[in-house]
């Protein structure tokens, strides 16, 4: 049997205000191509679907296209809720959709009831684990902790008896949970990806999967082997520039009659390439290395001395798609304004310099100006101070507000 692995579709959501759905839309159209190039049998799509709850019209209309389209192809469907889905959404008409050979799996009691395929070397038994908040299982599978571990470690409980009843099946296990190994694992996680973390733990260890056939995770936007079983495919497309090194797609496995036999990443195509770029601004509009990025979606860290007027503008004449921009001041960190000797200073004076002190410049003359009127309006009222110097009676309520 041949299977495509992916997961975290996360269909609706924006890049930086940036509208991904048209891309979304490529990757359905390249994910069909796969099923009929590489002879797919079954898909699986491990949980976040959508990007939310409650996903816009156009989101919906893209996931019945691909659904319908896949339902027509020569695979079957197997997906599950992650945990920015609606469970109740999602699965709607999932018994009716099941005649269609695709197959949603949102609701946790059915966990252990499995699809059931064959191929060659015999049945195969598909079960899909939904996203399991700790908090909603507990209570009904009366779960030892609150945690994560505990209620994926029951769901594979029950996927085990029910799988021990079916001798000599293989078994794929669809789960959207945050998996690793050894706590001296590197599993990185993104900026773009939840927490979904339970009093400051998520982490459910691979163990949890022994036995299995091969376990398709969802969660983590990036790509991860944990085992030659249990594998994420992470996001097909970059959600936040801590995915700019990440290279995105599916994975296409071969089940054997033993098990996993071969896994091919094949990578998604790339609607627009991230690049993250840190320099002061004359350096980077004048670098010629860094033509190969005016095409990207850029994020800039300006490490200028002194603020360079007009950044952003000068920046998208060369990046034209510069999303974010931040800075990073070489000037050291402001430390004590130094002492005021003799008599007081005026406020405005008190504000240039800090602007000096923070900016490692002092500030133009139009700056100046723009400051002083800023000082001006949040003077003191002068007329309480007038009233308070005279010697003329406040009351406590004044009192606690002027002192």
């Amino acid at each position: 049997m041949r299977m495509l692995h992916t997961s975290d579709w996360h269909l609706g959501r924006s890049f930086h205000r940036e509208g991904m759905l048209t891309h979304q839309g490529v990757f359905v159209d390249h994910l069909l191509e796969v099923v009929e190039r590489e002879r797919v049998d079954l898909v699986v799509v491990a949980g976040d679907i959508y990007d939310r709850a409650l996903p816009q019209v156009d989101a919906v209309r893209l996931a019945s296209e691909a659904l319908a389209r896949l339902a027509a192809s020569r695979a079957r469907v197997v997906l599950t809720s992650g945990n920015h889905d609606s469970a109740h959404r999602l699965g709607f008409g999932s018994e009716l959709i099941d005649a269609a050979g695709v197959f949603i799996r949102t609701d946790a009691s059915r966990a252990a009831t499995p699809i059931l395929l064959e191929d060659e070397h015999g049945p195969v038994a598909v079960y899909g684990i939904p996203y399991l908040d700790p908090d909603t299982v507990r209570e009904p599978w009366q779960l030892p902790a609150r945690s994560h571990a505990a209620a994926l470690g029951e769901a594979m409980r029950r996927v085990r008896d029910d799988l021990a009843r079916r001798r000599g099946a293989r078994s794929v296990v669809l789960a959207h949970a945050f998996v690793a190994g050894r706590a001296e694992d590197e599993v990185r996680s993104s900026d773009s990806e939840r927490d979904i973390s339970v009093g400051g733990v998520s982490i459910v260890p691979t163990s949890v999967f022994d036995g299995v056939s091969y376990a398709a995770l969802g969660h983590l936007h990036g790509r991860h082997t944990l085992a030659e079983t249990i594998r994420y495919s992470g996001s097909p497309l970059a959600y936040s520039f801590s995915e700019a090194s990440q290279r995105k797609g599916s994975w296409l496995v071969d089940l054997g009659p033993e098990g996993v036999t071969r896994a091919e990443f094949l990578d998604a195509p790339v609607p627009r390439p991230l690049a993250t770029l840190r320099g002061d601004l004359e350096t980077l509009l004048g670098d010629p290395a860094l033509s190969c990025h005016e095409g990207s979606w850029v994020q800039v860290t300006l490490t200028d001395a002194v603020r360079p007027h007009q950044a952003m503008d000068r920046l998208r004449r060369r990046f034209p798609h510069t999303l974010l921009l931040g800075f990073e001041s070489t000037v050291p960190v402001l430390g004590a304004l130094p002492q005021a000797h003799g008599p007081s200073r005026r406020d405005r004076d008190l504000v240039a310099d800090f602007v000096a002190e923070l900016r490692g410049a002092p500030a133009s003359p139009d700056e100046l100006a723009l400051l002083g009127r800023a000082v001006d309006a949040c003077c003191e009222d002068t007329d309480v101070d007038m009233l308070v110097g005279a010697g003329a009676p406040v009351d406590e309520e004044w009192s606690e507000v002027l002192f």
